[in-house]
C-alpha cells in the first residue's frame, strides 16, 4: 500500500511530465508553423531567420525529449490538433490577404507571444526540480528573445 508521500511524489511527477510534454507538442507545432512560415515568406532573409526559428524549435522539441526520457517518460512524438487546425487557419487567412512577409511575421510574432506566456506560466506555477527549471528558462529567454526580432522584422517590413 502507497504512503502519503508516495502518492504525493507520483502526483508531482506526474504533474512535471505532463507539462513538459504539454511544452514539447507546443514546440512541434512552432516548429512546424516555422517551417510553413518560411516556405510562405518572399524575402530572402526573412526565410532564412525562419528557418532558423524552425531548427530552434527542433533543438527545444530534443531537449524537452530528453528531460522526459530522463524522468523514465515516453515522450509525445507530435505536435497537437489544435496546432493543425491553426495553420489551416493561417492557410485561409494567408490567401485572402494576399500572403504577404508582413502577414507571416504577425502570426509569428502572435505565436510567439503566446509561447513566451506559456512558458512563464508553468515556470512560475510549476515547481520544477532546478536541472529542469533551467532548461526551461533558456528556452523560454530565447523564445522572449526570438520575440524581440521579429517584432524588429516587421517594423523593417513596414517601411519596406
Amino acid at each position: 500500500m502507497e504512503t502519503t508521500k508516495e502518492k504525493a511524489d507520483k502526483n508531482i511527477h506526474k504533474e512535471i511530465v505532463n507539462n513538459l510534454q504539454d511544452l514539447l507538442e507546443k514546440n512541434y507545432d512552432a516548429e512546424k508553423g516555422f517551417t510553413k512560415a518560411m516556405k510562405d515568406a518572399k524575402n530572402q532573409n526573412l526565410k532564412r531567420f525562419l528557418q532558423q526559428q524552425a531548427a530552434q524549435r527542433n533543438r527545444f522539441a530534443t531537449e524537452l525529449d530528453q528531460q522526459i526520457r530522463n524522468l523514465n517518460e515516453q515522450p509525445k512524438e507530435s505536435g497537437s490538433f489544435t496546432g493543425d487546425l491553426h495553420r489551416t487557419w493561417i492557410d485561409i487567412k494567408s490567401s485572402v490577404a494576399g500572403n504577404t512577409d508582413e502577414a507571416v511575421l504577425e502570426e509569428c510574432i502572435r505565436g510567439e507571444k503566446a509561447s513566451w506566456k506559456e512558458y512563464e506560466e508553468k515556470l512560475q506555477n510549476k515547481n520544477f526540480p532546478s536541472n529542469i527549471s533551467g532548461v526551461l528558462q533558456n528556452q523560454a529567454t530565447e523564445i522572449h528573445n526570438t520575440l524581440n526580432r521579429v517584432k524588429t522584422l516587421e517594423d523593417l517590413a513596414d517601411v519596406e
